[in-house]
């Protein structure tokens, strides 16, 4: 079972930094470069496929890109499950049955915002951790060693007054734990001294998200781990680079009608079939 996977790297490792991966070359890619795990994001994978990161995409979207990726890839996956999809203990024993090592799932209102967006609203606290209960049956029932990972939106939600966002956050992270997940991902966090008082006063193992142009600064991995969060994630980033290289390129080819100019920032085609293990 692929959880294993991921639980012997948490054992083994001080900290897993876990870029986010959008289709299965991009995972390959990852793994190429020696990280020892992929995250799919659900930003990442709505914005590839065209639309917003509000809880567009279904769980089949979710298995069918997510199959392709643990094929390509050996190491250990955690892949982004919204708000849980329809039903939580039966996307639990799919992401179990594709080859994901973990999931996290989110206490907002469906259909979800991206968690540094203004807007979002949270579910009752005994409505997510009945979600929780949900999710960690099945990972029992199925796999003991899956990753459950309970995600709180708490700080920054508009139904919650903004001076007691954070430590409502802390309360449904205690309260998450107590519930079964294995670990807490504390979304949206403002500045370092929050994530410090969120590790003081939630037990366990913690994730962190580093994306980019969020409510969160930028820290690095190392000042994460330091501050004692076991898995960082860089979400979107190559998502968003890859964006950034793409207009560019385009804007190019329309104004001098070749790319021969950019060929030495191409990956050549031998490194690709490399990479794939081809050899033609």
């Amino acid at each position: 079972m692929s959880g294993k996977k991921l639980r012997d790297l948490l054992k083994q490792e001080e900290h897993v930094v876990m870029p986010g991966a959008y289709n299965a070359f991009v995972a390959k890619q990852i793994a190429e470069e020696g990280f020892h795990g992929v995250y799919i994001s659900g930003a990442g994978l709505s914005n590839s496929l065209g639309v917003a990161d509000e809880g567009a995409l279904s769980l089949e979207d979710f298995l069918y890109i997510g199959r392709w990726i643990a094929k390509a890839v050996d190491i250990p996956i955690i892949c982004d499950a919204d708000t849980g999809f329809q039903n939580i203990g039966e996307t639990v024993r799919q992401y179990i049955e594709v080859g994901f090592s973990g999931l996290h799932i989110e206490d907002q209102v469906f259909p979800k915002r991206c968690g540094h967006l203004s807007g979002k609203e949270v579910i009752a606290r005994d409505e997510m951790t009945a979600k929780i209960k949900e999710a960690c049956a099945a990972r029992d029932r199925y796999d003991a060693d899956f990753v459950v990972i309970a995600r709180t939106d708490a700080r920054g939600a508009t139904n919650i007054d903004n001076d007691a966002q954070l430590n409502e956050s802390i309360a449904r992270g205690t309260l998450y734990r107590d519930a079964g997940a294995d670990m807490i991902f504390p979304e949206s966090l403002r500045n370092k001294d929050e994530f410090a008082e969120y590790r003081k006063k939630v037990s366990g193992d913690l994730l962190a998200n580093m994306t980019e142009f969020g409510k969160t600064p930028y820290l690095k991995a190392r000042e994460f781990m330091e501050l004692g969060y076991k898995i960082i994630l860089f979400p979107v980033s190559l998502f968003r680079y890859h964006a950034g290289q793409t207009k560019s390129f385009l804007a190019r080819l329309k104004e001098e009608g070749s790319q021969k100019e950019l060929t030495p920032e191409m990956m050549h085609r031998s490194e690709i079939n490399d990479i794939l293990n081809y050899k033609p």
